[in-house]
């Protein structure tokens, strides 16, 4: 499509059906600029999701984050998470004096009804800046400091929720304001910090989940197998929901886990994740079990060959709609993943409400989808004894500090385990 900046995010309401011509761009942009832009691209739009109720917000936020993603992935051809304090002083710079074929002198939509197709369709007019007129005369573009503040308080809203989703763990954008001569303005870092526990689920919050996940298997097999495997795969390699997720550009298969030839280790392979980076996660026995009887239902052999292109999660149902319409098989998203794990753990909060345990309850009712992987770590650190070192490689994290964290995460243990502690351990007490 010729257009100078093709928007990228629809109205709330069709947002989450795709559109295939952004889908071409955003998979072009990957295959052939920045490794991870698809995986950005998908959590931009929950990002955006989260907004959606307010539709004056929305609509700030997707232009300003189109703006963004343009200059990232068209102009510089770098990914966001790439990005440091001078980063973004090329994008301020670059917003201060646009490309004049980028300015626009009224409002049109974004998103237009293609009527030959039935579809809609990025709007070619739509621009990323909107320009005055007076007398009906264009003038000089300028972006007055209350706009350019916006645009920083969106970006590091943004950020703030990539560094929440450990896509990365700097914001840039609020290095940049603290720097400028908007300095003095209160800005909070979003992240996870002392008074910002990771939140996870207990022991006995998480045999919840999965022995509701059993349940719900052996009750309708045709539904809950797969989110039987799917929790199992989540917690056990401790993932990110956008790595087990078709999008753009990637679809995961079977034969991303891999045994070694020499070893007789499996594993299982990420080739696209946070930063565009590839990682290689541990399988436990018992993962390597669960894997085994998912497969056994799909009438598939126990284990994956190194050619199984076999999708990790299929549809129940053709697709109605989108790139995959009509396909059967073909993987699901992170809306739709993100949806049956939703459901599992209001189930599995249920069950233990059912129980009488309506703390426990209310807690895993307040945890999401991403608590799974925060789980799976701090586990893994305080219950099974793994080593950091070995945690943080499974895990992805850049700095075995990020890892650290994960450290009895919990208040209540950590005070527990202080309470007994001596100032002067060879003081004799009476």
């Amino acid at each position: 499509m010729n257009t100078p900046v093709l928007p990228l995010f629809d109205a709330p309401q069709y947002l989450e059906e795709g559109n295939s011509v952004v889908n071409q761009h955003i998979a072009d942009v990957t295959l052939s600029r920045v490794a991870d832009a698809a995986f950005i691209y998908e959590h931009a739009m929950d990002w955006l999701l989260e907004s959606r109720f307010n539709e004056n917000n929305y609509k700030t936020y997707r232009s300003e984050l189109t703006t963004f993603l343009h200059w990232c992935f068209d102009v510089e051809q770098v990914s966001p998470v790439e990005l440091n304090r001078r980063g973004i002083n090329r994008y301020v710079d670059y917003c201060l004096a646009p490309p004049k074929p980028l300015i626009a002198y009224r409002n049109v939509a974004q998103f237009v009804l293609n009527k030959d197709w039935g579809e809609r369709q990025p709007n070619p007019q739509w621009r990323p800046f909107l320009g005055k007129k007076i007398d009906g005369i264009e003038q000089p573009y300028r972006l007055s400091d209350k706009a350019l503040k916006t645009k920083m308080a969106i970006l590091s809203s943004f950020y703030g929720y990539l560094i929440n989703e450990e896509v990365t763990e700097r914001n840039p954008a609020v290095m940049w304001m603290r720097h400028s001569r908007f300095g003095s303005s209160p800005v909070v870092l979003s992240g996870v910090g002392e008074e910002d526990d990771v939140r996870v689920f207990s022991d006995l919050q998480w045999s919840y989940v999965m022995s509701t996940a059993r349940l719900l298997a052996e009750q309708a097999p045709e539904r809950h197998q797969r989110t039987l495997f799917l929790i199992s795969l989540m917690y056990g390699c401790y993932l990110r929901i956008s790595e087990v997720a078709a999008r753009p550009g990637f679809s995961p298969v079977m034969s991303q886990f891999r045994r070694d030839g020499h070893t007789g280790i499996w594993s299982f392979h990420i080739p696209v994740s946070k930063g565009g980076k590839k990682r290689t996660v541990a399988v436990s026995r018992e993962l390597l079990e669960a894997l085994q009887h998912y497969r056994r239902y799909l009438k598939l052999s126990p284990l994956p060959a190194p050619n199984d292109a076999t999708p990790l999660f299929v549809r129940h149902k053709a697709a109605g709609r989108g790139r995959d319409q009509g396909l059967l098989n073909a993987n699901l998203g992170i809306r739709q993943l993100r949806d049956q794990l939703d459901e599992l753990m209001a189930a599995a909060a249920d069950a233990a409400e059912q129980d009488g345990f309506e703390q426990d309850a209310s807690e895993m009712r307040s945890l999401t989808v991403h608590s799974i992987r925060h789980t799976g770590i701090t586990h893994d650190i305080n219950y099974n004894g793994r080593p950091l070192s070995h945690v943080q490689a499974d895990a992805g994290h850049d700095s075995i500090d990020t890892t650290s964290q994960y450290l009895h995460t919990g208040k209540v243990e950590r005070h527990e385990s202080a309470a007994g502690k001596r100032l002067d351990r060879l003081d004799i007490q009476d």
